[in-house]
């Protein structure tokens, strides 16, 4: 895999190149790939910290790390999302890897909470989340919750 460097920042410290590039990211795969009108600017984001994969100057990997008590009791990882250009070569598992430990380091060793896109069980099984709802459907994708707990 190529060399990321992540980079963490709360909302407010965005630079507005950062925030457009996460939007971009987000719309290209969320919107456009997956083809699914939603709401992603949910006033969630200006609480949450940010956690950015660059390659060079490009955003290839981010994920949304949200405060216990924000959308859930729990810590939770959200807006999970790998550029279609770094696939396949480990970026989503070094994007989680290193999104569990920020967590970590920044609300502590609780249980994580994610709304997870059905298809991608195994992939978070891998790290220790377990299924604990029925599937449901958001913006016409399957999904589950599932819940990792502190080793």
């Amino acid at each position: 895999m190529m060399h990321t460097d992540w980079i963490l920042k709360k909302f407010e410290v965005l630079t507005p190149f950062e925030l457009y590039a996460i939007l971009q990211l987000r719309n290209e795969v969320f919107v456009v790939e997956q083809n699914c009108v939603f709401q992603d600017a949910d006033d969630k984001d200006q609480v949450c910290y940010h956690l950015m994969g660059m390659t060079g100057n490009k955003l290839v990997a981010y994920t949304r790390l949200v405060p216990p008590g924000v959308i859930y009791p729990e810590i939770s990882i959200g807006r999970v999302v790998t550029s279609p250009a770094v696939r396949r070569h480990g970026a989503g598992r070094e994007l989680m890897t290193t999104s569990i430990d920020t967590c970590y380091r920044l609300f502590g060793q609780g249980p994580i909470r994610i709304g997870a896109q059905l298809y991608l069980k195994r992939f978070y099984e891998s790290f220790g989340f377990q299924q604990v709802s029925e599937v449901y459907l958001e913006d016409g994708i399957e999904h589950i919750y599932m819940l990792k707990q502190p080793s």
